[in-house]
């Protein structure tokens, strides 16, 4: 499973004829029944050492504003799932992306999709951890990704335009995410040298 990209959307708008009159009516623009939320910020829950080939990150995980989300992660760290796991998608300047293989891009069979908590007000800041899914709103199962850089993009904007469920954020570490963010990839983006997840384990969140 890849990370999927938005898709912009341009509604026209056209008028029909059929009146003899010259009298206009303004079209009605649709209310979305689910606005964006307003921002938040992210709470540090339960916070994990996620240790790689080029060294270790530290998550913190926020279970209060994605419970869903946060548990989800919380159950694959629980049963050693990444451990052995790669990052198999690198794009430079925008998300690092793993959870889902083993070298030789070897899919792991993974636990039930969850629902999408995407608009709930944590934005695809840099340094955030969120999940990957297709282009299925509550698809997501492992996999996730780390933003490179503010990716607001990524942000629910409407009920048409879900976005991409951001559940925690790099809280020490984040060198070894711009590392891996740089390495060499090929043409699918796949890193040429296998970044390896070796272990992800709970630690104590540190005071930030």
């Amino acid at each position: 499973m890849k990370l999927m990209y938005p898709l912009l959307f341009a509604l026209t708008l056209s008028a029909c004829g059929g009146s003899s009159d010259s009298s206009t009516t303004d079209p009605v623009e649709p209310v979305d029944p689910n606005p964006p939320v307003e921002e938040k910020e992210l709470q540090a829950d339960i916070c994990y050492i996620m240790s790689t080939s080029l060294g270790d990150i530290t998550l913190a995980i926020d279970t209060t504003n994605t419970p869903i989300t946060g548990e989800n992660f919380k159950t694959y760290v629980e049963e050693e799932f990444y451990n052995g796991t790669i990052f198999h998608r690198v794009i430079h300047n925008f998300v690092s992306q793993g959870g889902g293989f083993t070298s030789g891009l070897v899919a792991k069979p993974t636990n039930d999709p969850i629902e999408l908590e995407s608009n709930v007000g944590l934005s695809n800041a840099r340094g955030t951890i969120a999940m990957a899914r297709t282009n299925v709103a509550n698809s997501a199962t492992s996999q996730f990704y780390i933003n490179a850089l503010d990716n607001t993009q990524l942000d629910y904007s409407s009920s048409t335009n879900p976005g991409y469920a951001v559940f925690g954020q790099v809280v020490q570490g984040m060198e070894v995410v711009d590392q891996i963010n740089i390495t060499d990839t090929n043409s699918s983006d796949v890193p040429t040298t296998d970044i390896v997840i070796n272990t992800v384990t709970e630690t104590t969140c540190p005071q930030v």
